[in-house]
């Protein structure tokens, strides 16, 4: 072992590395936001709960402050242009169901829309947060499951450019793929 700098010691456990969705709500419901998300994690199976953390500059961070619902959903090979889309675009700006024509569907928990082509979807309830310097984790407790029965749909990722993995998508900053 040897001392190094965070970034470097991080760069070499970053790939491959699960991606999630978080769809959130204004409290009216007049504005629904997808930001794309790379920390997430479950945090209890008993109630089962997802931790996500979003950067408190985010429109994201604003909309999960106000209305304390969530729907986490994991994409899938199907929506790599549309993952990237929403990691790179603000919902102050743009509304991305519309914009990048995303389809939804309904779910149970609220007004907060499912993503149809995601490989699963889980509907949050907030908790808990906690502040973690530039980030705040917002803790949700799943109430609801949905699973996509394509057979076809398979989980994306953020992978490394290697024959371990098939790459769908590549450029500058993200290459987005599947295990081989």
């Amino acid at each position: 072992m040897k001392q190094c700098e965070y970034k470097q010691a991080v760069s070499n456990i970053n790939r491959p590395n699960r991606i999630a969705l978080a769809v959130s709500q204004s409290a009216d419901e007049e504005k629904t936001n997808i930001i794309t998300l790379g920390w997430f994690m479950r945090t209890s199976i008993s109630p089962p709960m997802f931790a996500i953390s979003v950067g408190v500059s985010r429109f994201s961070y604003e909309l999960l402050s106000d209305n304390r619902k969530f729907v986490l959903a994991f994409p899938s090979q199907k929506m790599v242009e549309k993952t990237i889309q929403c990691g790179t675009q603000s919902g102050s700006d743009v509304d991305k169901i519309k914009e990048f024509n995303i389809k939804t569907q309904n779910g149970k928990l609220s007004s907060i829309p499912l993503l149809s082509n995601a490989v699963a979807n889980f509907e949050c309830k907030n908790v808990s947060q906690i502040r973690s310097g530039d980030h705040t984790i917002f803790i949700g407790e799943v109430k609801y499951s949905w699973i996509n029965q394509d057979p076809d749909i398979k989980l994306l990722l953020s992978v490394e450019d290697n024959e371990k993995y098939e790459v769908l998508h590549k450029s500058k900053n993200h290459t987005f793929g599947l295990i081989k």
